[in-house]
């Protein structure tokens, strides 16, 4: 069982970036160029190792290897973006691994590419990339490939090395249940469960009985042997079930216009633990989104759209801007899931935009875009 902190350091401290492994400071699939280049190197790592796993470390600065994290991303979706750019997708998936120093929420991203054995290339255009492009590693560089195409097996036994030197233990595991739940949420009600004698589970978060029924919020969830967190959000709420060998989660989002809120079920995702040492994650989008009235919804987008050019002029806002202004990443949502397909961009504007003005603006903002990839892509 591969721990996958330690497999983030075996690659940073193994060289620079090669032909199994890149590192970026942050990617951005939620515009045409982030996306367009997050799937060129995809299909890259996946030509140059047709054998063993390739790798993209996300949240290290390129010159020194700094560890500085990137927010929580849901990976849930990143398997069927894959599958619609690509001929011959790779396997893909992308784990958020917790570092001790780094701050509440923050994490290092770890894509793990593994090629199907056949050449991959690109679907269709995007960007500046031509459907039917093909990309190969040259070093530390993505380049496009138009003649002597062949794959071959090159890092294998690198890769395999680098593995094996990142297996976990028993110590490694006690002290990561340890610190999950005596250190980093000693203020919060925390539980652990142990899988098939081999797998631990650690959770925590703000707990709620309705109805006999239990819910979480500010939730954080661990697998803690790879050391990846499978969950994590400050504003969302869950529930959980647990059997012998599954556990499963429903996250709930909260929606609504004014006083008009109330919590619809989003996504499903159940870990099935097996007796041979493997899991499966399996998730189900179950969201039925509100529907609302066009005429008050396109009322709503204009006033958005208004704010948003206040900020962009650096215009003194009025309090009830400041009002409009806190429920904008709902509301844009909202119009987004009844046919504003524009709102999509509104909300990428605003993410560039609002920072510097409100920081719980902008986290509600990010947690907005979260579910709209999840919608987009399932």
């Amino acid at each position: 069982m591969i721990n996958k902190r330690l497999l983030v350091k075996n690659l940073l401290a193994h060289n620079d970036e090669n032909s199994f492994y890149d590192k970026k400071r942050i990617i951005n699939i939620g515009q045409k160029e982030g996306k367009a280049k997050f799937l060129k190197h995809v299909c890259a790592l996946a030509n140059s190792n047709p054998i063993n796993n390739s790798f993209i470390v996300i949240g290290v600065e390129d010159e020194d290897n700094k560890i500085v994290g990137v927010d929580f991303f849901d990976d849930s979706k990143i398997q069927n973006l894959v599958n619609a750019y690509l001929d011959n997708p790779p396997l893909i998936s992308y784990e958020n691994i917790p570092f001790p120093h780094l701050p509440e929420g923050k994490v290092v991203g770890l894509v793990t590419i593994k090629s199907n054995g056949k050449v991959c290339a690109l679907r269709k255009n995007i960007w500046k990339y031509y459907g039917g492009a093909v990309f190969f590693r040259d070093g530390s560089i993505s380049m496009p490939k138009a003649f002597d195409i062949e794959l071959k097996d090159l890092n294998s036994e690198i890769v395999a090395t680098i593995e094996q030197h990142a297996r976990n233990n028993i110590e490694l595991t006690l002290d990561g249940v340890i610190d999950f739940i005596n250190h980093r949420h000693k203020d919060l009600s925390s539980s652990y469960k142990v899988f098939k004698e081999q797998f631990v589970i650690c959770w925590a978060g703000n707990k709620k009985t309705i109805k006999e029924k239990t819910y979480y919020s500010r939730v954080d969830i661990e697998l803690i042997n790879e050391q990846v967190k499978l969950f994590y959000s400050a504003l969302d709420e869950i529930s959980i079930d647990i059997s012998d060998d599954t556990f499963a989660i429903t996250e709930y989002v909260q929606l609504g216009l004014g006083r008009e809120q109330r919590y619809y079920p989003l996504e499903e995702v159940g870990i099935t633990f097996n007796d041979n040492g493997t899991y499966q994650i399996v998730s189900e989008l179950i969201f039925k989104p509100p529907q609302y009235d066009r005429k008050t919804l396109f009322h709503i987008y204009n006033t958005n759209n208004a704010l948003l050019q206040k900020l962009q002029k650096n215009l003194k806002l009025s309090k009830a801007d400041k009002a409009d202004l806190t429920l904008a990443p709902a509301t844009y949502l909202l119009c987004y899931l009844n046919g504003f397909e524009e709102a999509k961009d509104q909300m990428e504007i605003l993410k560039n935009t609002i920072k510097p003005f409100d920081e719980n603006v902008y986290s509600n903002l990010k947690e907005s875009l979260r579910i709209l990839r999840k919608v987009r892509y399932s």
